[in-house]
């Protein structure tokens, strides 16, 4: 089994490829093509990932391009997206065009190669407010922010190519993943990049919503085996911890675990737009469970608290990287 890995720079994308490598499955990475030939996070991977994965770089919305790079791969991971909800209200057509058309890009290369299976990322964003938890599956999808709505629209693609094409499609839509290697637009890095520079003030965005937020080891053990079964094809599956809580006692952890207790002031640069916040994301995962055996391994208010102090170490070790900043809001 050959795998291809769309996304693979980044965040959750890099994760997955050290998931599969210890299990032994041949990846190709993508990473998108920049001048500075960067490949994101795939250059932190240990000694064996970087030995026998195979890295190309390029970009989804080149339609030719993927239909190549794809040819001779069993399976496909797709990853590769725009998620930072603010830049997507400054630049909603570049969401459209990476996460909608890409995506379409993305099937059309599945379809013309014949691969055998596609694993493509959703987001628990794609829900909107809560209207009801835990959150299923048969949850209505509401796009309140131009990210969610451009998901939206890729999701419905992937579904639209099982039913015209049979191409064998898998929809995973993790919720709020945190970890090492999370970018500093994300709020738990924001926060913790703040405390580790001794910040006696700590500048935020709403502490009211809640998230059911999963370590990214969980998330991408859940890609990984869903990406190795044959189940589950023409459907759409939520993967979190089920476990909510709120920002403001994801702050209060935070703060435990690094000794320190600063001022908090709501910085309204961070503050989505009034219509546009999602007040409560809290998953249901038994389907997950069901068909592909998988579920949490860090759970429960004990084990987030166990991810944060994991994350905190990383960032500690790490935050001299990628550009991490206290002094920068990062969109």
């Amino acid at each position: 089994m050959k795998i291809f890995v769309t996304g693979a720079e980044g965040f959750i994308g890099s994760h997955l490829v050290e998931e599969l490598v210890a299990r032994d499955i041949p990846v190709t990475a993508l990473a998108q093509y920049n001048s500075f030939n960067s490949q994101g996070w795939l250059g932190s991977l240990g000694p064996r990932a970087l030995k026998e994965v195979v890295v190309v770089s390029g970009d989804i919305r080149d339609p030719g391009f993927i239909r190549h790079a794809i040819a001779g791969h069993d399976r496909v991971a797709h990853l590769a997206a725009l998620i930072a909800i603010p830049y997507s209200y400054s630049a909603p057509a570049s969401y459209v065009e990476t996460n909608a058309l890409g995506t379409l890009n993305v099937l059309e290369a599945c379809k013309v190669n014949d691969v055998e299976r596609v694993v493509h990322t959703s987001t628990s964003e794609v829900y909107g407010t809560a209207q009801y938890v835990p959150i299923d599956e048969k949850h209505p999808l509401v796009g309140q922010s131009p990210y969610s709505a451009s998901k939206i629209a890729a999701d419905q693609i992937a579904i639209s190519y099982w039913s015209s094409f049979s191409v064998p499609v898998t929809t995973i839509r993790p919720f709020n993943t945190y970890g090492p290697r999370q970018s500093q637009r994300a709020f738990i890095p924001s926060v913790m990049v703040q405390l580790l520079a001794g910040a006696t003030e700590l500048r935020l965005g709403s502490l009211d919503p809640t998230r059911d937020l999963t370590f990214v080891q969980d998330t991408a053990r859940g890609f990984a085996d869903a990406l190795e079964s044959d189940g589950g094809l023409g459907e759409v599956f939520n993967m979190g911890s089920g476990f909510e809580i709120s920002m403001r006692d994801v702050v209060a952890m935070a703060c435990e675990i690094s000794g320190q207790s600063p001022d908090i002031t709501v910085d309204r640069e961070r503050i989505r737009p009034a219509d546009s916040e999602v007040e409560r994301l809290w998953s249901d995962s038994s389907k997950m469970l069901d068909t592909f055996g998988w579920q949490p391994r860090v759970s429960g208010r004990e084990g987030l608290y166990e991810g944060l102090e994991a994350t905190y170490r990383w960032l500690k070790d790490n935050h001299g990287r990628a550009d991490y900043d206290a002094s920068k809001y990062v969109v």
